[in-house]
């Protein structure tokens, strides 16, 4: 990286203001209408398209590509937000690589498939530039329905209910709505504001009401909810963090990555984070790859990226994990973490090489120390607060295919619930869903 002051330790400011910026500009800019078209021409618009069957929400992916290439992009985002309303922020984050364009007829046959991602920004920003919102308010029903959480599920259930005419309240803990979109997800992704832009636009469709700084098991409990609202959707995701389990991980400069990237998110001064020169980020999922990715994009010299299995377990998707190499983050698999070392803050880290033996993972014997002056956990969340009188599966809020939990008027989605894939687009989907069975139990 150029312009780093020489000073080691976790200091703000390693990059000048101009290149920041160009740092975290939006990684893919919107097509313009002519790149659309000419997308969109890719398209075979098959018959039992594989996209649509690959996509959580199940989107009509031909038929909006069609739109577009009909030069309807209004229609083509009605589409798309018929079936997922937070389309938007999903064109950005969805792993589309192993979805829908991964399941591409021209992915199949030449390598290069339909970039459905990119058509889908495009459509669905035309609205949310217009502040146009294509749906219209059922009649009121009398109905009222407590959401808690404001992440992709939540908000997913809360517009379907609402378009249905029920009268909806969000409970979320943070000051801002959005969830894992406004918090969680790396600021290059998510460039313009775009998370609050989507959320402001799909409240547009009215009946819906947000209370921040609630925190279910703080503020609220389940049975309060339960006696005010004729159903409880839960959403609120994972707010606990995994601990490391090694000597040493309360040293200073040791800190959870969902608190950086959330930090980094809302911050309006890049400058002003602090960051170290030689930085450690222990997980393979997404959290440690977006953690690890813009570290460097702060300036950092050095980012390792160490994970105790082999690539092929990460929970990351190959093209991100490419990405992160492309902008200068090593990856170390199976390796696992022993200890961290120092005085007061963390020096060094030190792992243990492994193996898969009979009784599962186990250290090899051998031993390596990283150089670290700041050390990112990304190794997992977990449930908090929500276990009253509900039935957990895998450390999870078990739900069935109708997102009912095991109380009766209490359905759950998203991350905080079984069954998923930690998704924005599997939340969506988990949400709406779930906002169906709503209805229909609530109507009867």
């Amino acid at each position: 990286m150029t312009n780093c002051p020489q000073t080691d330790g976790i200091v703000p400011a390693r990059l000048d203001a101009d290149l920041l910026a160009a740092n975290f500009s939006d990684l893919y800019p919107c097509f313009d209408d002519h790149e659309a078209r000419v997308a969109a021409d890719r398209c075979y618009f098959c018959y039992d398209a594989p996209c649509i069957t690959a996509c959580p929400t199940a989107i009509d992916i031909p038929l909006f590509i069609r739109q577009i290439q009909a030069g309807q992009p209004e229609a083509a985002a009605r589409t798309i937000f018929e079936q997922n309303i937070m389309g938007a922020m999903c064109a950005r984050v969805c792993p589309t690589e192993t979805l829908c364009e991964g399941a591409c007829v021209r992915e199949t046959a030449e390598g290069q498939p339909v970039e459905i991602g990119r058509l889908q920004r495009y459509a669905t920003d035309i609205l949310l530039e217009r502040n146009d919102h294509p749906f219209t308010r059922a009649a009121p029903t009398g109905k009222r329905v407590a959401v808690v959480g404001a992440g992709p599920a939540g908000l997913a259930c809360a517009h379907r209910l609402a378009l249905k005419g029920h009268e909806v309240v969000i409970y979320d803990a943070r000051p801002k709505p959005g969830g894992l979109n406004e918090y969680g997800i790396a600021a290059y992704k998510a460039a313009g504001g775009i998370a609050q832009a989507e959320v402001d636009w799909l409240l547009g469709i009215g009946g819906i009401r947000v209370e921040t700084g609630k925190a279910l098991g703080r503020d609220l409990t389940l049975e309060g909810l339960r006696g005010e609202h004729d159903a409880v959707f839960l959403g609120m995701g994972l707010a606990g963090v995994n601990a490391l389990r090694a000597p040493g991980e309360d040293k200073e400069g040791v800190q959870d990555a969902v608190d950086f990237i959330a930090g980094l998110r809302q911050t309006t001064d890049l400058s002003a984070l602090p960051i170290g020169r030689h930085v450690v980020v222990i997980g393979g999922g997404m959290t440690a790859v977006d953690a690890a990715v813009q570290s460097r994009l702060l300036g950092a010299e050095q980012v390792t990226m160490v994970y105790r299995r082999d690539r092929g377990a990460m929970g990351a998707s190959d093209y991100e994990l490419d990405h992160a190499q492309t902008e200068g983050v090593k990856i170390v698999t199976n390796a696992m973490p022993l200890a961290v070392l120092g005085d007061k803050k963390v020096e060094e880290v030190e792992f243990a090489y492994t193996r898969n033996g009979p009784l599962g993972l186990e250290p090899t014997g051998e031993t390596f120390r990283l150089r670290a002056d700041q050390l990112f956990k990304a190794i997992g969340q977990r449930l908090e607060g929500a276990a009253e009188a509900l039935t957990l599966e895998g450390g999870k809020i078990a739900i069935d295919v109708q997102g009912r939990t095991s109380l009766l008027g209490v359905w759950a989605g998203g991350d905080c619930a079984s069954g998923g894939e930690d998704l924005t687009v599997t939340a969506t989907a988990q949400g709406r869903d779930a906002a169906e069975d709503i209805h229909a139990s609530i109507m009867a």
